[in-house]
């Protein structure tokens, strides 16, 4: 009997511990990376076609911010060089013909896509980080494509064709410091918050068809390597030079990569990971894990994009040694929302992409999630933007800082002070807080708000009511339900999310309210 009893305990024990576990995954965090990639090449998300009007392209663009706002997502990648070309009008490169219908044919009336979505994008506590293809310069080699003042036209020996497509050579010294230059026109003029690269690096080799670049090779390799560590120098270079430039000239930009979602596999390396796919290293010349060792990247994003238990790839084996192989920078595990409806094994389960956020949230070492890509969210496949909103992200979040970047937060706002207007919103204002020990100005806010009597905290995001990218120092709040008394906050922001102390409390007492145009009187 005894020992029926003690079995009973542990198995209730265990019970325990499994549902407090599956509770706590299902807690919000006040920091974590909830991104999409929003794709402008061949029109897969924005514009919906090309040469469409500017007003439209305008429309269409804040509708999709609106959309992921809704869902939580807090960082868009915004595709703005597909194929060698521009989403913006301060460079050196064409406009794009998937924004116009004609390369070099700039939006009629002019606007600046770039400048237009990192303002909106800001407005709803989003970050914007500019995402660049280094490469590649074409999807396809058909003339009436490339205008005569493409680069691929004006140089044309820094390109080689390739699987039908332009490919620049990364063998060339020329071509790096032109791509280098390509984005740090973009740094320079541009409030970004991120650079982020995708998985194009060298293109994969087609079977029979050797890369055409053996006359760089025996040109520009003064280290005598064999071809294939010479094509991953020629990243690393890249790579390394990137970084460097980028945070001389603004220290508070991020450098991301989102890479194929292998490094190695175990079977190729003793350091790889337990699958058996292709890799980035050996496949695409790009030394990934390189990059997080020495520093240079502050953010990986692999993309896993197969399912749980997959056969070959799982994406649980996978996001467990990403997460081993970080070197302290963050890890934010990019998911295929594309996927959440085909009828394969994994995603024919409907609730694979949120059991995935479940794994992201377990691993303690990873920092968030990037979805492929917005359409797919926006559509609600297999309900993954209803999961979202609803439950996964159904409370506002920070991105998470990057003390290697920026550690000294802002100083608190003063002279919080909030008050019923006669629209019956409460207006919240506030003095700008002076400047920091770094001599940083607020870049932005947080507002909290607080039932009367509720214990005053701000770790926990149920009480954040908005997030600001914005130096406005006034808020209106129309979301209260029900008069009472409330208790408002606002904390500061600097440009890396560093979060100030809280700033004092200001309480509010809510007498009437409106509801459906028609005053509710409350007690008189």
């Amino acid at each position: 009997m005894l020992k029926k009893s003690i079995i009973f305990l542990c198995i209730t024990f265990l019970f325990t511990i499994d549902h407090k576990t599956n509770a706590q995954l299902l807690i919000t965090p006040k920091r974590e990376f909830r991104g999409a990639w929003l794709c402008t090449v061949s029109n897969l998300d924005w514009p919906s076609k090309p040469g469409l009007s500017s007003t439209i392209q305008k429309q269409e663009l804040l509708t999709i911010l609106d959309s992921l706002h809704s869902s939580g997502i807090n960082a868009v990648m915004f595709q703005v060089r597909p194929t060698a070309d521009a989403f913006y009008g301060n460079g050196p490169e064409l406009w794009s013909r998937y924004l116009t219908g004609k390369q070099g044919l700039p939006p009629d009336p002019y606007y600046d896509p770039l400048t237009f979505v990192i303002s909106e994008a800001h407005k709803r506590g989003m970050e914007l980080h500019a995402w660049f293809n280094p490469y590649r310069a074409s999807l396809d080699l058909i003339a009436s494509h490339f205008n005569d003042k493409h680069i691929s036209n004006q140089k044309p020996e820094w390109f080689f064709n390739y699987a039908g497509q332009k490919i620049f050579n990364p063998g060339l010294p020329q071509v790096r410091q032109y791509i280098t230059s390509v984005i740090m026109n973009v740094v320079r003029n541009y409030d970004i918050d991120g650079v982020h690269f995708d998985d194009y690096f060298y293109p994969n080799e087609v079977h029979g068809k050797p890369l055409p670049d053996l006359a760089a090779y025996k040109l520009y390799n003064p280290d005598s390597l064999n071809i294939k560590d010479w094509r991953r120098q020629n990243v690393d270079v890249l790579i390394r030079d990137l970084t460097d430039s980028i945070h001389a000239c603004k220290s508070y930009i991020k450098f991301g990569i989102s890479p194929f979602g292998v490094w190695k596999n175990k079977q190729q390396d003793a350091d790889g990971s337990l699958t058996n796919g292709g890799s980035s290293y050996y496949e695409l010349y790009a030394d990934t894990r390189k990059w997080l060792k020495n520093g240079w990247i502050d953010y990986i994003n692999p993309q896993l994009y197969w399912p749980i238990k997959h056969r070959l790839v799982p994406f649980e084996k996978l996001l467990e040694w990403w997460s081993n192989n970080t070197y302290g920078r963050h890890l934010y595990i990019g998911q295929a929302a594309y996927r959440a409806q085909e009828n394969v094994q994994g995603f024919r389960n409907r609730s694979e992409l949120s059991d995935e956020i479940r794994y992201v949230r377990g691993n303690a070492r990873v920092q968030g999630s990037v979805f492929f890509r917005a359409k797919s969210l926006i559509d609600n496949l297999a309900g993954l933007k209803d999961s979202l909103k609803n439950n996964f992200y159904n409370r506002p979040a920070l991105p998470p800082v990057m003390l290697w970047l920026d550690s000294i937060p802002p100083n608190p706002p003063q002279n919080v002070i909030a008050k019923q207007l006669a629209n019956k919103s409460i207006q919240i204002s506030w003095t700008a807080p002076t400047k920091a020990k770094d001599n940083d100005l607020a870049y932005g806010y947080v507002i909290y708000r607080f039932n009367d009597g509720e214990k005053i905290q701000i770790d926990n995001p149920r009480n954040i009511i908005n997030i600001s990218f914005e130096d406005a120092t006034t808020f209106v709040d129309n979301t209260i339900t029900r008069p009472g008394k409330y208790i408002y906050l606002v904390t500061a922001i600097d440009r890396l999310k560093n979060e100030s102390l809280n700033s004092n409390p200001a309480p509010v007492e809510v007498k009437y309210l409106v509801y459906d145009q028609y005053y509710h009187p409350t007690m008189p």
